[in-house]
């Protein structure tokens, strides 16, 4: 349920994996990136102090990137019968069927690694050993239940007539980029160079983006936060808005570490194009998801919330007197070419509503999601044939034991799943929770 409550919370405005950032930023305990400096002498940043939550997945080399941009893979058709005549054997482990797709032993694996790899990242120094090992058994012990609730809300999403290509090919071209290849063909070669085939790559992206779509259609527009609760939560919470001055920063960065002197104009005029587009009107995290080299570009350049004396000297002293919105020159600095804007600038002491405003709204969304969500894939459940292996029912939430064929869904079946609508959200009497 992790990796689903994670791609709901990023419903609220988007359908696509990399998103533009809210008006206002994360929450305050996020973990920063390291700060930029300028070139000149005596401005190191110091150190940032540590975060209370494990950090974000950080950037990766272009091999890694590529790894993990799609979703877990999707399940496969079942296994044919070997050729009469061939030696009998099991090529794949069937342990889950959803319906008419299946969920395979070689799946769960994947999945099960894809845990371990997750929680290491994001643990990163910032917990014990023994906080490290309870995330990974408890991420490894969901990992069934997440493949089998994958695969229900992206057949729900096909029930529903969701059409994801465009979004599809959105999402490939900004892996495209952030991998700085030059074409699509160039993308497929990478891909394929790492042993991934090419169509299960693209068909992982989109499961993933229909996944999201479904909760959004489905859960996210049944949640509404009213100003009034908003206000009520703000007054009954006002001592967690007590700050000192902090600006939270977005960064553009066209990086200048290794390239030859005569190259450089042509990156300075690159910064150029990327600023007076934004000054045009265009969205900066748009501009810095195509434009920046730094590792902040995927999540539309945010860059992190500093507090004075958290950044050099040139740049606090820039920054802090900037307001909402404002951008700085271009400024040259060791890893490049460098465009800040100012997202937030919270002046010292309690954070007046207007400051807040969506950062409470979006607390107050989260907590509401995490039941809505589990009450719809209870019902998705209900509505569906899903059957598990024997010694899997317990990490899986729930289901029958006895896997059996099952015949292509007949059109009328399909029409009559979609008057059930008026169901997910109301519960019905005599049925199996399955979640």
């Amino acid at each position: 349920m992790r990796n689903l409550l994670t791609i709901a919370a990023l419903c609220v405005a988007m359908p696509l994996a990399a998103q533009d950032q809210p008006a206002t930023p994360p929450p305050q305990n996020q973990t920063k990136p390291q700060a930029p400096t300028l070139e000149k002498p005596g401005t190191a940043a110091p150190e940032p102090e540590p975060a209370k939550e494990p950090a974000k997945e950080p950037a990766k080399a272009p091999a890694k990137t590529l790894a993990r941009s799609a979703a877990k893979p999707p399940a496969k058709e079942a296994e044919k019968a070997p050729p009469e005549g061939a030696n009998s054997r099991v090529v794949e482990e069937i342990i889950a069927r959803v319906n008419n797709e299946v969920i395979t032993r070689s799946e769960l694996n994947k999945a099960r690694a894809t845990a371990e790899e997750d929680a290491t990242q994001e643990c990163q120094g910032k917990c014990t050993p023994e906080q490290l090992k309870a995330d990974i058994e408890d991420r490894q012990k969901n990992a069934l239940r997440d493949l089998i609730d994958t695969s229900l809300l992206a057949q729900r999403g096909k029930d529903m007539g969701i059409s994801v290509e465009p979004d599809v090919i959105k999402q490939l071209d900004q892996i495209r980029i952030q991998n700085k290849l030059t074409s699509m063909e160039d993308l497929e070669k990478a891909v394929s160079s790492q042993g991934i085939n090419w169509e299960d790559f693209k068909d992982n992206i989109r499961k993933s983006i229909l996944t999201r779509r479904v909760i959004s259609q489905e859960v996210g527009s049944h949640i509404t936060i009213s100003k009034e609760e908003v206000e009520k939560y703000y007054n009954d919470h006002k001592n967690e808005y007590v700050r000192p001055e902090q600006v939270a920063l977005r960064e553009i960065v066209v990086s200048t570490e290794g390239k030859k002197d005569e190259e450089l104009p042509d990156l300075k005029k690159k910064a150029e194009t990327a600023l007076k587009r934004v000054n045009d009107g265009e969205d900066f995290g748009e501009i810095a998801k195509r434009f920046s080299d730094g590792s902040t570009a995927k999540q539309g350049g945010f860059l992190g919330i500093y507090k004075r004396g958290e950044l050099s000297k040139e740049l606090e002293d820039t920054v802090f007197k900037m307001k909402k919105n404002e951008l700085t020159a271009i400024l040259d600095t060791k890893q490049g070419y460098l465009i800040l804007q100012v997202l937030e600038h919270y002046d010292e002491g309690e954070q007046p509503l207007s400051k807040v405003e969506n950062e409470i709204t979006d607390k107050l969304y989260g907590e509401r999601m995490e039941p809505k969500l589990r009450e719809y894939l209870k019902t998705l459940r209900e509505q569906s044939y899903v059957v598990i292996k024997p010694g899997y029912q317990d990490i899986a939430g729930g289901g029958n034991s006895e896997i059996q064929e099952v015949n292509a869904t007949p059109e009328v079946t399909k029409a009559k799943k979609g008057h059930k609508k008026f169901l997910l959200f109301g519960k019905r009497t005599g049925q199996a929770s399955g979640a």
